[in-house]
């Protein structure tokens, strides 16, 4: 792999980042909400949380405070300023809270429950879709295909609210909501953890449950491919035991595909699992990312995309890097 390549790709991932934080800009600013300092004020106004007499003062007040009185060249630019430094000011919907601190307090609570649960889903799918397309697997293992079709084909979030009506409402095993239980001491003891595990259990179950039907169903297609090439039938030729051809000729090979969508899953943690994280009110940055778009706060909006964005890109930055060395069959410099 030569140096220009990598810094080509460097390059790359740095117009994809201007690019999408363009867009990232303006998007927000075709919403019908076009003045999001004066809807929030006349939302409170209207249920009697602020009184309506000089709002149109306080309109400007804050219009002037967060930059939003200027003209929109002119707050492009300083938000592209801002991204360099990774600040995007503060929030307008939680003011005086910084866009920065409240993704620093949301982002624990994603990337605790969702790498957990991606990995996991990833493992287990992985090794059922393997099996499942195995010839040597016992015989009941055909009928997983029929499974991971069910649980890929259901969204999470729906799965999330199933889960919930029977194991939150009607059983009672798990509760309904929220992150952890009320009145627990903050720190790290023995009652802060059983009651953050106990809490994140049913979220968990619906990402897992989701993409163990996505991954079984994707390694199952790519075992059926990877058992019909050449080197698998000369591998059963020469007499090599069934596990051996099973390990490292099939699943070695047609998990390669799977390390890259694994890899760009990784990526996509950063934005959390938006419906489930609101459905089971879960306090990571999906919550987050809802409230703003709810409240129209066009600065954490900025702040929680941007960094989905810049995460995706390192991530498939990452892949075109990596994956030459996990696979020696391909080669990204020019041929002497």
């Amino acid at each position: 792999m030569s140096l220009g390549y990598i810094v080509r790709r460097i390059g790359l991932l740095l117009l994809v980042v201007w690019a999408a934080a363009t867009l990232n800009f303006f998007i927000p600013r075709l919403s019908p909400t076009r003045d999001p300092i004066r809807e929030r004020l006349g939302q409170l106004a209207a249920t009697g949380g602020l009184n309506a007499e000089g709002i149109e003062e306080m309109v400007r007040a804050y219009q002037a405070r967060f930059g939003l009185d200027k003209p929109i060249w002119e707050q492009y630019i300083n938000y592209m300023s801002d991204v360099l430094q990774l600040d995007f000011g503060y929030s307008l919907s939680n003011y005086p809270a910084r866009v920065t601190d409240l993704i620093a307090l949301a982002l624990p609570w994603t990337l605790g429950l969702l790498i957990i649960a991606t990995l996991l889903s990833f493992t287990v799918g992985t090794l059922l879709g393997a099996l499942t397309a195995w010839p040597g697997s016992p015989g009941f293992m055909k009928y997983m295909i029929v499974l991971f079709m069910t649980l890929s084909a259901i969204p999470y979030y729906l799965l999330g609210l199933l889960l919930l009506y029977v194991l939150g409402v009607q059983l009672r095993v798990f509760p309904l909501f929220g992150g952890y239980a009320l009145g627990v001491t903050p720190g790290f003891n023995v009652e802060l953890i059983s009651t953050l595990i106990h809490h994140a259990i049913l979220p968990a179950m619906s990402i897992v449950l989701s993409g163990i039907g996505f991954w079984g169903l994707s390694m199952w297609g790519m075992m059926i491919t990877t058992l019909g090439q050449d080197y698998v039938t000369l591998a059963e030729a020469n007499g090599l035991k069934g596990r051996d051809i099973f390990l490292r000729y099939g699943v070695r090979n047609a998990i390669l595909p799977q390390s890259t969508a694994l890899a760009l899953s990784l990526g996509f943690i950063v934005s959390g699992s938006v419906l489930v994280e609101v459905v089971f009110a879960y306090p990571g940055i999906g919550t987050l990312l809802f409230q703003g778009i709810q409240g129209s706060d066009f600065f954490l909006i900025y702040g929680i995309v941007f960094m989905i964005i810049l995460s995706i890109g390192i991530a498939t930055m990452l892949i075109d890097l990596i994956y030459p060395l996990l696979d020696p069959r391909i080669r990204t410099g020019k041929k002497e």
